[in-house]
């Protein structure tokens, strides 16, 4: 009987620590797109687009209440559904993306309510400068892909940046506002 009840708690450490580990996401490109919207003209309207080629890992350990998010976008991807505008984008006067064709957002999974964190504390590196920024999580879920089988895990987070922090100002002169709004959706799937 008590070689049973060690082989019991031997399995159930086991288990605990296996589920207890950091596990490993692959980005989805097909199902993730940093977004946002941009002021233009002072008010006049409001420009919305979307980068549409990211890759990147995110690694999770909802035991431990912990994690990291890496994203790669390629800028050369920035698509404002006006082909004149996003070709304007890419030029020197907005992201210069041919000196600088990514911009990658590090940084760590925070502030848990249960096993769901509900912001990333991270860098953006955007245009050849680096700084603080924090997206909060408006919606995070992990469950088994019912198409593909395979363990996703999804957030929507938000954030609130000024381009010019970042030494993107094109437009100031003209009345342009410089706050942007960051709408991320993003899907990752369990590596391995």
């Amino acid at each position: 009987m008590k070689r049973v009840s060690t082989a019991i708690a031997i399995s159930t450490l086991a288990f605990s620590a296996a589920h207890a580990a950091p596990v490993t996401y692959d980005i989805d490109p097909d199902h993730t797109y940093p977004a946002f919207e941009a002021d233009h003209m002072g008010g006049l309207s409001l420009w919305r687009g979307k980068i549409t080629a990211t890759k990147g890992k995110v690694v999770y350990d909802a035991a431990a209440k912990s994690g990291t998010v890496d994203v790669t976008m390629d800028m050369n991807s920035i698509d404002f559904g006006h082909a004149k505008m996003s070709t304007h984008a890419k030029s020197a006067d907005f992201f210069d993306v041919a000196k600088f064709p990514t911009a990658t957002f590090t940084g760590k999974l925070a502030a848990f309510k249960g096993d769901a964190p509900t912001e990333v504390q991270g860098t953006l590196t955007m245009h050849g400068v680096s700084k603080p920024v924090t997206l909060k999580i408006n919606s995070f879920l992990c469950k088994p892909n019912p198409m593909s089988k395979k363990e996703v895990c999804g957030a929507d987070a938000s954030a609130q940046i000024n381009r010019e922090d970042f030494g993107v100002s094109y437009g100031k002169s003209f009345g342009f506002k410089m706050d942007v709004k960051l709408l991320i959706s993003i899907e990752a799937i369990k590596a391995g």
